[in-house]
């Protein structure tokens, strides 16, 4: 299947989404000395590849894959192995990407498929979304040897940083270009940093001051689905201080949790987004002393009819794009003008 293809690490690419350089391996989202600082379940998942992709140029008329993966367990049981441990091609076709092919993972640790083949002749850029729920040692491209591969320019336009829950990290996407974060991305032609840690976006001061660190364009902060009231009235405005600490003139934007699908009849799900999102509403009436602090309602981040959620609460691939499609219009006008 790969005979006569050249092999080109995914490390000589250009590298979207990570947030620190001095990481214990390369495909890590938080730097080293985050272990032992974050509580050890957010430094486990940090080890997961969410939102990290590569650029790149190719004309070449195949394009394979072969990644290595971190941890054994290809799948869950409402997420499919192709999110949780698969590679994601996109192609950008008349200034819109367009999916182009799946690399299906079918063993631990090593895979190898076909994105890929028969294309027409022809000069195209790309994006290869890594795993979403597991982690890659090492990554490469195979095209065939007459085909050139080479890294797009470094962007100087600065990241949406994304930090939050299970959802934010992409559960239950099919596939890893189909969470909110990488559509928004690929929506705003800006790079995003994917800093959801399931079960575990609980605003942190440990993770607020790493966060700080980053130099973005706008954080977005959507961490009530893993909150409390209580922790969130606590937590929330200390997390906005330690950022316009660290950046003045950053904006920060606030989200409410997404509403339950099934809340209409399960009250105690209902209580739970009233709870919490009066808690970040007083938090925000709060802070209006920070300048440059947003906030977004939750009940359009996902369709009426309930169709758009794995359990009530993890989107599908529907509600991933309804999330996108929300976010969308504010984050163009918080972005306006900024690099």
């Amino acid at each position: 299947m790969t005979d006569n293809l050249h092999w080109h690490d995914l490390t000589t690419l250009s590298i979207e989404g990570k947030g620190w350089t001095d990481t214990r391996d390369f495909y890590d989202r938080l730097p080293v000395r985050a272990e032992g600082t974050v509580r050890d379940p957010v430094w486990n998942l940090s080890r997961d590849s969410a939102g990290i992709c590569a650029r790149f140029t190719s004309d070449a008329t195949a394009i394979h894959a072969r990644w290595s993966l971190r941890k054994e367990s290809l799948a869950m049981v409402h997420m499919p192995a192709t999110g949780v441990s698969g590679v994601d091609l996109y192609v950008r076709m008349d200034d819109t990407w367009r999916w182009l092919g799946t690399g299906r993972p079918e063993a631990f640790p090593d895979n190898e498929a076909q994105l890929c083949g028969d294309l027409p002749k022809g000069q195209r850029e790309y994006i290869l979304y890594l795993p979403l729920y597991n982690g890659v040692t090492s990554v490469e491209l195979g095209v065939p040897e007459a085909a050139s591969l080479e890294p797009m320019p470094t962007r100087d336009t600065r990241p949406v940083v994304f930090y939050g829950t299970s959802i934010t990290q992409g559960g239950c996407a099919s596939r890893p270009g189909t969470c909110h974060p990488a559509i928004l991305g690929r929506m705003l032609d800006r790079p995003a940093i994917n800093l959801g840690f399931s079960g575990n976006g609980k605003m942190e001061r440990e993770v607020a001051e790493l966060l700080g660190e980053l130099d973005p364009a706008l954080y977005v902060i959507d961490c009530l689905p893993n909150m409390t009231a209580d922790e969130v009235a606590v937590r929330a405005p200390e997390l906005v201080r330690i950022l316009r600490a660290a950046h003045p003139e950053t904006p920060i934007l606030l989200v409410e949790d997404r509403t339950y699908s099934d809340a209409f009849l399960h009250q105690d799900r209902a209580e739970r987004n009233r709870s919490n999102r009066a808690a970040l509403r007083q938090a925000f009436a709060e802070l209006q002393d920070v300048n440059d602090l947003h906030y977004m309602e939750g009940e359009q981040l996902l369709g009426a009819n309930g169709d758009d959620t794995v359990d009530g609460s993890h989107p599908t691939d529907l509600g991933f794009r309804r999330q996108a499609e929300a976010f969308f219009p504010l984050l163009s006008e918080l972005l306006a003008g900024r690099t």
